[in-house]
Order: structure tokens, then sequence, then C-alpha cells
């Protein structure tokens, strides 16, 4: 055990600091992060079409006649989904640099929007603001702060007598770099409508159709997965650093099935926001509930002690508690459950979506709810409940014979 925490912290600890200090990675995090309830208010109002498609008759009916005012938000969230992701990743960004430009955010919003948006005789095709946008967002909103910055750098600013109200100062500080954010955007615009007849966007998902389509097997789930579980063994957060390159896919293909189900039609992914959160993450990373009532139960006081505190925040999916208390960072007793047991829950459960054992995510739901919850409300299907419920049941197994050694260890410190 020693041997493979001196290997792993050899080898991997060095990226894995890297991947948590990289400043565009963590800003698209934020971003993806950032967005999340306003999807989720977004998929709640395609509630109502799905549950009128399931049951049809009556319900169906009266759902159809008010689908104009029950759908009516999905326009402002859902469908410029990735405006809002552009504005939250240019200004964390923007933090992370250190620029106070007010304005930054504003600025990688008319990138995104010059890039997305096509225009045909006055009336605006917003397609490519909805999940299909995101990644142009990102290519946005990294593009407009990086040109403020280097402008600061290397002083291409008008800069304004302190005396200036700060917000005249921004505007015009940040003159300047809007005017070659427009015209590098407007550029690039016209070229791929030029010489490819297509947008901006339908470029970029044409280059990354190939990864967003591998996202959703079994072996990048897995991937995804024991990666996270891995960082978190070094006391670093795993999904908020493994998020920034797997969100995008996951939002995407919740996006579909939702748009899929909201047209009378059955999802199609199986790895969503909400299939990661709601099933592989129940009670947080390592799925520790079951480990925290062992706990609670446990000869040792100390783990007594930590178990009674995390109780509650894991029955809510928020286990830091535990990860840091116990703690779970580098601990050779629980590592391999920690690590490997989530890996093979992870396979369980796409395997049972995928072969239609039990329902796929039909849109986003609430996060932080106990086990169970949120899988119901993901899919409607009460087997995912179960199923939920079955992974904490499963992990505890895993966990058990590991703890049973860390409680004769820690009972024979308390003895001594």
């Amino acid at each position: 055990m020693n041997k493979l925490q001196e290997w792993l912290q050899k080898w991997l600890m060095p990226i894995a600091t890297m991947l948590e200090k990289q400043k565009h990675l963590q800003a698209i995090k934020d971003g993806i992060v950032g967005i999340v309830p306003i999807i989720i208010i977004g998929s709640f109002c395609l509630v109502p079409t799905g549950v009128g498609n399931l049951i049809g008759g009556g319900v169906l009916e009266w759902v159809n006649a008010h689908n104009d005012i029950l759908t009516l938000p999905t326009y402002f969230t859902t469908n410029i989904m990735s405006l809002y992701a552009v504005l939250y990743i240019a200004n964390s960004l923007a933090k992370r640099y250190k620029i106070k430009n007010v304005l930054v955010g504003a600025s990688a919003i008319l990138v995104h929007l010059i890039l997305s948006v096509t225009v045909t005789e006055g009336a605006w095709n917003v397609t490519y603001l909805a999940a299909e946008g995101l990644f142009v967002a990102i290519i946005s909103a990294i593009f407009a702060v990086e040109v403020v910055r280097l402008c600061n750098k290397y002083h291409l600013t008008i800069k304004m007598p302190d005396s200036v109200p700060p917000m005249v100062a921004d505007s015009f500080s940040i003159l300047i770099p809007l005017i070659i954010d427009v015209v590098a955007a407007t550029a690039v615009a016209s070229l791929c409508q030029t010489f490819g007849g297509t947008t901006f966007p339908q470029v970029i998902m044409n280059v990354l159709a190939p990864a967003i389509s591998s996202m959703d097997s079994l072996p990048a789930v897995m991937i995804v997965v024991l990666l996270t579980q891995l960082l978190w063994v070094f006391g670093l957060h795993g999904a908020a650093i493994t998020s920034s390159v797997w969100a995008p896919f996951a939002i995407a293909n919740a996006t579909a099935n939702a748009a899929a189900v909201a047209a009378g039609q059955a999802p199609t992914h199986v790895f969503t926001f909400g299939f990661y959160y709601g099933f592989l993450q129940v009670s947080g990373s390592g799925m520790t509930l079951g480990l925290v009532m062992m706990m609670m139960m446990s000869k040792a006081k100390s783990l007594k002690t930590i178990g009674r505190i995390g109780f509650i925040p894991s029955l809510f999916g928020v286990n830091e508690p535990i990860i840091f208390g116990v703690p779970l960072i580098m601990n050779p007793f629980l590592m391999i459950p920690f690590v490997f047991g989530p890996v093979v829950i992870a396979a369980l459960n796409y395997l049972a979506m995928s072969t239609g054992l039990v329902g796929l995510p039909l849109w986003e739901s609430p996060g932080f709810l106990p086990p169970g919850f949120q899988a119901f409300l993901l899919t409607l299907d009460w087997k995912a409940a179960v199923m939920a419920l079955l992974n904490v049941v499963l992990m505890t197994v895993f966990y058990y014979p590991f703890f049973k050694m860390m409680e004769a260890d820690e009972l024979k410190k308390e003895a001594e």
C-alpha cells in the first residue's frame, strides 16, 4: 500500500496540482457550474410536457393547450444557456487574472453573439446560443479575457485620470480590447460563412463530434470517476477539476434528452450532469453515507465523533467533513474502496441505463437531495431511485472490511 501511495504521489500528484492551478480550466468549471441552476429551471419547465407525453389523454391535451405559457421560461434559460456561461467563465477568468474591469463579461458576450448568431433579413437565428454553443462560449470567454490581459500588459488601453468615475474609466479602458474582439470575431464568422457556408459553432461541433459521442460511453464514464476519486486522494477537489472537461459534454447531453422528451421522443443519452451527481455522487464523492453510518456506531471515539458530525451533510451530498475529517486523503485503509468502488458503481449504473433496465435521464433536476430523490426526479422511474439507494448499500459493503481495519487501528491508538 505504501508503495502504491508513493507511486501515485510521484507521478500523479504533479499533474493533479497543475490541473488545479490552471486558470482556464478552473474558470470553465466555475462557468459551467454557475449555469446549472438556470438549466434546472429551464428543464423543469419541460416536465409538464414530458409527463403529458407519458400519460396522454386529457393531461396531454391540457399541456398542449397551455404549452406556450409552460415553456416560456425555457426560451430565456436553457435556450440561451451559453450566454450565461460565457459571462460566468469570463468573469471567473478575469478574477483569477485580477482584472477588475466590470465590462470584461460584456465584451465576452459580444464576441459570443457575433460568432454564434446569424442574421437573415433582420431576423436572428439563435440556435447556437443553447447547449450547442457551450464550446463556443468557452472560446469566446477565454479570447475576450486574454485580449484584455494582453492589452493591459502592453499598455494598449485608454487610461483616464483618477478623478474620472470608475465606470467611465472602465468604458474607455475596454475600448481598444473591444475593437480587437469585434474585428477578430467578425473575421472568423465571415470566413466560416464565405468559405465553408456554415457557422463557427457548427465548425466547432464538427471538430468535437467524435469527443462528444465518445464521452457518453462506459469507458469514458469509468475514467472520469477514476480520475475524480484519485484527485480527492491527494486532497484536491476531484469533481471541480475533472468537471471542467466533462461538464460541457454532459450538459449538452442533458439538453438533448430534454428536447427529445419535449418533442415526445425517447431520451438517448446516459451520461448527463444529473446522472453524475444523482447516481455516481450520492452522498458526495465516494458515496460515503454507509461509511458515515458505520463510523457513528464505531467503538472508536474519534470515528464516532466525526461520523455524527458528518451524517447530516452527507445525507444531502456534502461529505467534505468526512473526506477531510477522517481523513480519506492518502488514507491507507480506505483508499482502495474510495477510489475503485465508485468506478464499479459507475459501470453498473451505466449498463443498467444503457440496456433499458432503468430509465434514462429526462432532464436536469435539483441536487443536494437525500439518496434516491434526485434520481427519481431526474428519470421519473422508481427503479432509478432504488438503484441510487443500492449504490449506497453496495459502497457500504465495499467499505466494511477496510473500515474494520481502520477501526482496529484507531482503537489501538486510543488504548495507548
